[in-house]
């Protein structure tokens, strides 16, 4: 299908504005972008007074693996606390498609969307992004694994004093992270050793008795983090567990990205010096301050940063936050210092590219998936609606 959205008002996000613009779609793609654009042969949508951007991307939740709508009693599919370390273990073998974040996301124009592994465990699950319309997992999915999360500070030590176990400490949080790596490294040099070995061996006979290493997949996708395939996405709130996060990735040489990062501004010279990405949020109402990590949360705190020179995007953690609030965090966030010219930025392209899709997702431009958003005004006004979202194309939500 071929179609022409005309008369619009086109942010781009990379790139000036276009007043008066044309957005060409052909298919799930999108074909073009500018003023007079020729339309024949397309199907020709007129957008006089609106406006037309990115959809949303919420780099960090939980949508889809802590499924709301359901009693007290129901057992969530994001955390697994058996293990104080569990790599080994796929995000999204637990998504479920039909979670009623999902419609909140498509009326909040949140069109995709990064999942991740709960905060209970220092070295959790693997993460995963997803589109936010689908009827099955494998529609969804456009990048797996897309990191692993990891925890730092009260919640991973809660959970092993519930679960009787390890860490009940920040000190033994850090031992379990490292102690991981380390189990990996004699892991790798154990095939190296065992490749060795048989390449050396003159008789082919004598090989079959030389048995290799235990296939471990938990080692194997800690080993992807230390040769930087995919990044740690580490949950940190205070300073000081930023900075722990900052050290062990450091050790060990992968790539970093904090995840809530609350007291970020307290050392925001170290983080920008590091060129670590920050994920910030639950922002919107303060969030909940629920535990003394939160205790100085700030919904200054991007703005800071932005202004640092950090490279940063917004996080709703929902369900903490329902996920079609993203764009009310970053209104607030523009209230409270955010520059207007980096706004949209920070929860467009900004997560696109913390989350390794910006090839994809996160501007429009030529070649780039259909997925875009139509506004009955200017959309850092809280009195403006979505009232088109589309997703490969697709109109996947109207007003």
């Amino acid at each position: 299908m071929k179609v022409a959205f005309v008369n619009a008002k086109i942010i781009p996000v990379e790139g000036k504005n276009i007043e008066n613009g044309t957005l060409l779609i052909e298919g799930s793609k999108i074909k073009s972008l500018g003023v007079n654009l020729p339309t024949k042969g397309y199907e020709v949508v007129d957008c006089t007074g609106l406006v037309i951007t990115p959809g949303l991307i919420d780099a960090h939740s939980h949508v889809g693996v802590f499924e709301e709508g359901t009693s007290a009693s129901h057992v969530h599919d994001g955390n697994e606390t058996t293990e104080a370390a569990v790599p080994y273990l796929r995000t999204m073998d637990s998504l479920f498609p039909l979670d009623l974040g999902f419609d909140d996301a498509r009326r909040g124009g949140v069109t995709t969307m990064g999942v991740t592994h709960g905060s209970a465990n220092p070295i959790g699950a693997q993460n995963v992004v997803v589109k936010s319309a689908g009827i099955t997992v494998s529609d969804m999915v456009i990048k797996e694994p897309a990191g692993v999360k990891f925890a730092m500070g009260e919640n991973p030590k809660r959970v092993g004093r519930e679960n009787k176990r390890a860490p009940h400490t920040r000190m033994a949080v850090a031992h379990t992270i490292r102690k991981a790596f380390y189990d990996a490294l004699d892991y790798r040099n154990d095939i190296i050793e065992y490749e060795h070995k048989i390449k050396n061996m003159s008789n082919d006979d004598k090989k079959e008795f030389i048995k290799p290493p235990k296939k471990d997949l938990g080692k194997e996708i800690l080993l992807q983090l230390i040769d930087n395939t995919i990044p740690v996405r580490s949950h940190a709130h205070r300073a000081d567990d930023i900075e722990t996060a900052i050290r062990l990735s450091e050790e060990f040489g992968y790539r970093l990205v904090i995840e809530h990062a609350t007291e970020s501004y307290k050392i925001k010279d170290l983080i920008v010096s590091k060129n670590i990405p920050l994920v910030i949020g639950p922002i919107f109402g303060r969030g909940s301050r629920t535990k003394n990590e939160l205790r100085d949360q700030q919904m200054s705190t991007p703005g800071v940063m932005v202004k640092a020179g950090a490279l940063v995007c917004l996080t709703t953690d929902a369900p903490v936050v329902p996920i079609d609030s993203l764009r009310d965090s970053l209104i607030q966030c523009i209230r409270e210092g955010l520059p207007m010219d980096k706004a949209l930025e920070i929860v467009t392209i900004n997560p696109a590219k913390i989350l390794g899709v910006d090839d994809r997702v996160g501007s429009l431009k030529e070649g780039k998936d259909a997925d875009f958003l139509i506004f009955n005004g200017d959309p850092f006004d809280s009195r403006n609606s979505v009232i088109k979202t589309y997703i490969d194309g697709n109109l996947v939500f109207s007003l």
